[in-house]
């Protein structure tokens, strides 16, 4: 199969693998759309989803002209991954359903696993429920047989995703776990991290906060050692929004400004509005309104030159409660008329 990859929701998905495509003593046109096909794949690992597509279709055309059902199935996959990529869940489970059948018609076990698995990820996305749980199990079943490895634990991983999604948030953890181990016994950090944080994320929609600060320590860990900034970034939020849960905000405080230091650093004006809103909810919680008061004006500032009306609105109803708290009446009344 081909490499895992994750997004920011937590799925784990196989990208289309090329390696089935011969090249040599082929014809003209069958060199055409092997190539075609591999510059979509590298398009859409440099993020030009648009011109990957463009890639993608040309090769499929000239496969079909070819009748060429390896090659077919192939750009279809590719397809279904370029579109999930770019939230288009419905062309997702489009070319899924097509590079399923073709993958099953010419008995291509690695291949069917991935339109299944893709078909799982798409239907969580759109609230399907009972499909993205039905198709998720028919790619863990499949990934079993094959005793492919990596597979399985992408799909405990996504049928985890797929349980919580439904709110059976225990049932998610039962899949989660065995695929953290999976991906341990394969000493894969990458896949190992992702999990840690889906286990993190089940038990805080739990409530066991103290459970999900166990599991994000142990992906801050990881990030920190793959030098992963954006998943540093990521789970140093999730720490701070579990110590708040659990009323510790001077823990909370600790990750969230190291969170903020990370993403200033990274010139990552989005991610430095919400680490300013949440450092200001957690100093007002703590008494500290002066301190609140400063960063909500600095996301106030960052809010207004990202142009974002509704985070304006926010950090100003912030500024007028914990002007109030402070008995400064006059800034109150000056930010409630901004």
């Amino acid at each position: 199969m081909g490499d895992l990859v994750r997004d920011d929701q937590g799925t784990l998905t196989a990208t289309e693998s090329n390696e089935g495509i011969q090249t040599i003593g082929d014809n003209p046109q069958q060199l055409v759309a092997n190539n075609l096909l591999r510059q979509g794949a590298e398009r859409l690992q440099v993020n030009q989803p648009g011109i990957a597509l463009q890639f993608c279709h040309e090769a499929l055309i000239l496969y079909q002209d070819l009748k060429d059902l390896r090659g077919i199935g192939q750009a279809l996959g590719s397809l279904s991954n370029i579109h999930y990529d770019l939230g288009e869940y419905g062309k997702t489970v489009e070319y899924a359903q097509q590079r399923l059948a073709i993958a099953r018609q010419l008995q291509d076990c690695r291949a069917e696993g991935q339109a299944l698995g893709h078909l799982g990820n798409a239907y969580r996305h759109v609230k399907d429920h009972s499909k993205a749980i039905e198709y998720s199990q028919q790619s863990l079943r499949v990934a079993q047989g094959i005793q492919d490895r990596r597979a399985e634990v992408a799909a405990l991983n996504n049928l985890g995703l797929a349980y919580k999604a439904l709110g059976d948030c225990s049932k998610a953890i039962e899949y989660q776990q065995k695929s953290l181990q999976i991906a341990r016994d394969l000493q894969d950090g990458q896949i190992e991290g992702q999990v840690l944080r889906n286990l993190g994320n089940a038990y805080y929609a739990l409530g066991d906060y103290s459970k999900a600060i166990v599991y994000y320590e142990q992906r801050l860990a990881i990030a920190q050692t793959r030098q992963d900034q954006k998943a540093e970034g990521q789970v140093l939020r999730n720490l701070g929004s579990a110590y708040s849960a659990l009323e510790n905000y001077p823990k909370a405080i600790e990750y969230l400004q190291k969170r903020l230091a990370l993403v200033q650093a990274a010139k990552d004006h989005r991610g430095a509005e919400q680490a300013l809103g949440s450092l200001g909810v957690a100093h007002e919680s703590l008494g500290n309104y002066a301190k609140a008061v400063e960063y909500y004006e600095q996301r106030l500032a960052i809010a207004r030159q990202l142009c974002d009306s509704k985070a304006e609105r926010q950090a100003l109803g912030s500024l007028k409660i914990a002007c109030y708290a402070l008995g400064d009446y006059a800034k109150a009344v000056e930010y409630s008329i901004n």
